[in-house]
């Protein structure tokens, strides 16, 4: 088994990619290792010290390591986890597992603009950020204003500021004009 690996625009998270399936669907984002209890696969890689965080894709897993820790120390010990679980046979996921969707539901009388953005994150945003080893899901909308969850590589990634407003701001208030601001959202 040989898997790749690829820098993200955050220097404290590295996208490894196994070279097959790692979620049939969605995402699953384990910002810490209690979270990461549910899942086989990341409570091998948190058992690497100096890993914060970790996040799956369909066919990536995204790590996070702490402040002052190198890629040099950590790299080898979380490509043998990967490798060591793939190889096992176990699940990526215990039990029913939960691979998110990833948008938040929202009803009310402006129902109609959020299915909008969902559509607009959905086909524009999210495939650019997977390239990148992260997610950006729908948290809310409230008087003009989309709430956005940034997750994996863009959770805490120095240009998501720069991304959140140069970037999907201004494509959502291209679109919809009762878009009037974006602002991220921790869950």
């Amino acid at each position: 088994m040989f898997i790749q690996t690829e820098s993200t625009p955050n220097p404290a998270t590295l996208k490894f990619l196994p070279g097959q399936a790692v979620l049939e669907a969605g995402t699953a984002d384990f910002p810490t290792p209690e979270a990461g209890e549910k899942s086989p696969l990341a409570r091998r890689i948190f058992a690497v010290e100096g890993v914060t965080g970790v996040f799956f894709g369909t066919d990536f897993v995204t790590v996070t390591k702490a402040e002052g820790v190198e890629w040099d120390h950590v790299k080898p010990a979380i490509l043998g986890a990967i490798m060591e679980h793939f190889q096992s046979g176990a699940p990526v996921m215990d039990g029913e597992g939960q691979a998110a969707g990833g948008h938040a539901e929202h009803d009310g009388e402006d129902a109609e603009i959020v299915t909008q953005i969902k559509t607009l994150l959905d086909t524009r945003v999210r495939p650019a950020v997977a390239q990148d080893g992260g997610d950006i899901t729908f948290h809310g909308f409230d008087r003009g204003v989309v709430y956005l969850h940034m997750q994996g590589a863009c959770a805490g990634c120095p240009s998501s500021t720069l991304t959140l407003k140069m970037g999907i701001e201004n494509l959502l208030r291209h679109y919809i004009p009762e878009v009037v601001e974006v602002r991220p959202v921790t869950v």
